[in-house]
């Protein structure tokens, strides 16, 4: 599996964006996805997974009630909606597959891994 994140960009604070990850791959629809940032000086962090089938999400408490994961399995892609972006948002935005939404939450058996997409938010 190939996956090319995309949608960042720069933002003021309180304001949205819609990341997505496009995926190559007929078996995209098994796998669960994960969306992970990593701000620079900083560790890469979780921040959100959704599982195979689209009905498990898992969140970040810091992006709980703010963003939310979905995903469209026809069009191989995962869509990461921000809203109320915060300046501690900005990052680099990585998707990434495994087989476990509940294991991709804690970082452990992601599979693939796509290229990051920058986000930065101005205050």
């Amino acid at each position: 599996v190939q996956l090319q994140a995309s949608g960042g960009g720069l933002v003021q604070a309180g304001g949205s964006l819609r990341l997505s990850c496009a995926a190559s791959g007929r078996t995209f629809s098994n796998y669960a996805v994960g969306w992970f940032r990593q701000a620079p000086g900083k560790e890469r962090e979780f921040v959100a997974a959704i599982n195979s089938s689209g009905d498990v999400r898992y969140y970040a408490d810091s992006v709980t009630g703010r963003f939310t994961i979905s995903r469209d399995n026809a069009k191989n892609t995962v869509y990461l909606q921000m809203n109320s972006l915060k300046p501690d948002d900005a990052a680099v935005y990585y998707c990434a597959v495994g087989r476990s939404g509940s294991r991709i939450r804690l970082g452990q058996n992601v599979d693939y891994w796509g290229q990051g997409t920058q986000v930065t938010v101005s205050s």
